[in-house]
């Protein structure tokens, strides 16, 4: 289980297919922390840790997560949000986040509103049928988020200064995809009134 709240970025330093698989591995400022086993959400979806190797580290992605992510669109170079697994005695400084992204968003627009940035993202929501709501929870890119405005097929989140800095979000321009993961309380909601 995550937060949202990202911890650092990590930079990816090779990538390598194998079947269907792909294994990136990343440096990043906590790599000599790390453990094998362990999860750590890379911009937002929950990955282990298979392999470490001096300042480097490897996980695997399946072919169902190259499919529902932006994960399969990383190159050598590009940098992901990071966050590990929250420990129980921690502060709950986000939302619940599982780290199981629901699917890919689009960028639609991005505004500078001089001193934060508002963002707009489309999707399918018939896909799974995920919903957001105002002042409502979204997890993009595995950053918790407050939506601002919400519609049926598309959202706005708005963004501080700091959380523009520090995350992947400063690179994110119309078109781009993100990962979306929806508030888990309000996909248990839409698929109770579905039955």
């Amino acid at each position: 289980m995550f937060t949202g709240i990202i911890e650092a970025q990590a930079t990816v330093v090779a990538i390598r297919d194998e079947q269907a698989n792909r294994h990136f591995t990343f440096t990043c400022p906590f790599t000599h922390e790390l453990k094998i086993d362990q999860s750590v959400a890379h911009n937002g979806v929950c990955l282990t840790v298979v392999g470490l190797e001096g300042n480097t580290y490897t996980v695997t992605a399946i072919a169902e997560t190259l499919s529902r992510t932006n994960l399969g669109q990383l190159r050598q170079g590009d940098n992901v949000n990071l966050e590990r697994c929250l420990l129980a005695n921690s502060r709950y400084d986000g939302h619940i986040v599982q780290g199981h992204v629901d699917q890919i968003g689009i960028c639609e627009e991005v505004k500078d509103q001089q001193g934060s940035w508002l963002f707009r993202f489309a999707y399918k929501p018939q896909a799974a049928g995920n919903v957001t709501v105002e002042k409502g929870s979204i997890c993009i890119n595995g950053i918790s988020l407050t939506v601002v405005e919400s519609g049926a097929d598309f959202f706005s989140v708005a963004i501080i200064p700091y959380t523009y800095e520090f995350t992947n979000l400063h690179a994110v321009k119309p078109g781009d995809q993100v990962n979306l993961e929806f508030d888990i309380i309000g996909k248990y909601v839409a698929r109770l009134l579905q039955k």
